[in-house]
């Protein structure tokens, strides 16, 4: 099975980032970070990719939109975490 690109749009000092990350990481998964603390290109992308996003982070698995850290942290939950990241 051919594992997804992952994407995280993230803030410095963000809590909820931090966690998303980390359960990433529990996982083994690799994935591109993109810092927006201070706007600019990858901002404008994310809200191009998702444009009710109001929060980071936001998360990217291959095409699909998971939302922030509670909707990561819901799929874990709910068991579909794994098929979605190819695992």
């Amino acid at each position: 099975m051919s594992t997804p690109k992952v994407e995280i749009y993230t803030k410095a000092f963000c809590g909820f980032c931090t966690r998303a990350k980390r359960l990433l990481d529990e996982k083994g998964v690799d994935y591109t970070e993109y810092d927006i603390s201070m706007g600019g290109e990858k901002r404008d992308e994310m809200m191009a990719r998702k444009p009710d996003a109001m929060t980071v982070p936001q998360i990217f698995i291959g095409e699909t939109a998971v939302g922030g850290s509670d909707d990561l942290a819901a799929l874990e939950r709910e068991g579909k975490l794994d098929a979605l990241l190819g695992l």
